[in-house]
């Protein structure tokens, strides 16, 4: 069972010059691809699919693409969203073939929770994530929708590396090294301050 049903139609043309004016009539191009089927060239309508994509859960869920046209099922997961780089629009998406026992490999995004309550926050500082996604490995039907970090009890200079988080269960993130995933960055100058006031108390404060 999948969450989203996307509606398409066979594409007949393919090429830069065919998908401009794909694009000109209100229509988003893509593929489907994988497992023991040939390529399949689609088309959708644009506004109906960018609002799927506002959606974060449509990015790690098993989709169904109805083909007209076309025989047989296609069960998918969103494999890439090419974009324009100054109008920020959708201009192609790639979809693969799975089923739901598949293992796959998806780029999951990482939200930081509990921000509100982090000490780190509270005395000044600020959350920066370094890696705003993870290449997940995991079921098809279990890709998680992002992956959480708690910031509830961070303080001032924390830093989280990967090998500090719990993933879901039956997910796995591979690396070689325990990279740094966020921290609670000290505000600029507030070193220098500290220093300032460390000297002060070590020579006395001037009358």
């Amino acid at each position: 069972m999948t969450d989203f049903i996307v509606e398409a139609e066979l594409r007949e043309e393919t090429g830069r010059s065919a998908a401009r004016r794909l694009r000109r009539a209100g229509k988003l191009p893509g593929i489907i691809y994988g497992g023991d089927k040939p390529d399949l060239p689609i088309t959708m309508d644009y506004n109906t699919v960018s609002k799927l994509l506002n959606n974060e859960q449509f990015h790690t869920s098993m989709l169904e693409v109805k083909v007209k046209g076309s025989r047989g099922k296609n069960t998918v997961m969103l494999k890439d969203s090419q974009y324009d780089p100054l109008k920020d629009t959708a201009t192609h998406l790639d979809f693969m073939r799975v089923s739901a026992s598949d293992g796959i490999t998806m780029d999951v995004p990482v939200v930081a929770i509990n921000t509100e309550k982090c000490p780190g926050v509270a005395m000044g500082g600020m959350v920066s994530i370094i890696r705003h996604s993870l290449e997940v490995s995991c079921r098809a039907d279990s890709v998680p929708e992002h992956i959480e970090i708690d910031c509830g009890a961070l303080e001032l200079g924390a830093t989280v590396h990967i090998e500090d988080i719990t993933l879901p269960e039956g997910t796995e993130v591979h690396h070689d090294v325990n990279f740094t995933i966020l921290n609670i960055a000290v505000p600029k100058g507030a070193g220098s301050a500290e220093a300032a006031e460390e000297t002060e108390a070590e020579n006395g404060s001037p009358e």
